[in-house]
């Protein structure tokens, strides 16, 4: 960084520190990080590839969850290598461009994942409380536009965080005290104001988060109507079973990213730094890491296609074998 007549260069590159205070624990911190990148890895490409290939999964609900796997995906990947480079190889350099990739695709992705958790949400309530429609509402056409119309908002609201960045003058230090380049983390190096920033990483929480935590809620708020004029309790408790995933889903994504924003804007002084480093990479790392064992926990048609194809595989093995 130069400064030169009130002239400020942006830094090349930046240090990312890992989780400062238990360096020396790195190594013991990244063995659990990377059995859960392993499993996510496995968990979604295979859960993927099943939705894919098993005819009888070939509905709305499952698109969606295959939405889901994909960005729960390339979420972690954005993040994970580079802190597996940290912690294994102490590679800690990144790129001052190479850092603002991150953190456009970290931000837009989770912003994404967001909007596909609503998706989710709607096909649950139109599944439910329009069983009979259910077709005819959620055809084809209409996911995949709703899919593009997901993943457009998330990029267009995201796009602007690496110019608001570029544009800060960066002349005291270049260390970033995390494993990868989140905005905060990298505006509170600048020496300018950093109120636009703020303003707008507000904005973009209210447009996505808030607005996609009212429309799930508000779905869901209608389908616990629909479920509690049955007149069956099993069909209460089978209507409600199909969305038992989908909250546990809810769950793993939204508490952990909650609790970063809060703590981010209101607890900064209260909490230790690392305890938000640690919870920051659980955030990108859980969904990941769990969505595939909760759904194929929870879901019979997934448990059955599951079964159906360890099968079929047994049963080429064993007559090649004969």
């Amino acid at each position: 960084m130069l400064v030169s007549n009130n002239t400020y260069v942006a830094p090349q590159y930046f240090i990312l520190n890992g989780i400062p205070g238990l360096e020396r624990v790195h190594v013991w911190i990244s063995l659990p990080l990377c059995t859960m990148y392993i499993i996510s890895l496995v968990g979604n490409l295979g859960l993927v590839y099943l939705i894919f290939c098993e005819e009888s999964l070939h509905r709305p609900m499952y698109f969606f969850l295959a939405m889901l796997s994909l960005i729960d995906l390339l979420t972690c990947t954005t993040t994970l290598p580079k802190a597996l480079c940290i912690f294994w190889f102490n590679l800690k350099e990144i790129n001052f461009h190479a850092c603002l990739v991150q953190m456009f695709f970290v931000h837009g992705f989770t912003g994404v994942e967001s909007g596909v958790l609503m998706l989710m949400a709607l096909d649950r309530y139109v599944a439910i409380c329009y069983p009979l429609r259910y077709a005819a509402i959620l055809t084809n056409p209409i996911i995949v536009k709703a899919g593009l119309a997901t993943f457009l908002r998330g990029v267009l609201l995201m796009m602007p965080f690496p110019f608001l960045v570029k544009r800060l003058p960066f002349c005291q230090s270049n260390i970033i005290s995390h494993t990868y380049c989140d905005h905060m983390s990298v505006v509170k190096l600048s020496c300018a104001s950093i109120k636009v920033n703020i303003i707008y990483g507000l904005m973009v929480a209210l447009l996505i988060g808030v607005f996609d935590i009212c429309c799930i809620s508000v779905s869901y708020t209608m389908i616990l109507r629909a479920v509690v004029s049955l007149s069956s309790s099993d069909a209460r408790q089978k209507a409600f079973s199909t969305c038992t995933a989908h909250i546990s889903a809810i769950m793993i994504t939204y508490v952990p990213a909650l609790f970063t924003l809060f703590t981010h804007r209101f607890g900064g002084h209260t909490i230790p730094p690392s305890i938000h480093i640690i919870v920051a990479n659980l955030y990108l790392l859980l969904p990941p890491t769990l969505n595939p064992i909760v759904y194929g926990v929870k879901t019979k048609q997934i448990r059955d296609s599951v079964i159906k194809f360890l099968q079929g595989n047994k049963g080429a093995s064993s007559s090649k074998t004969t």
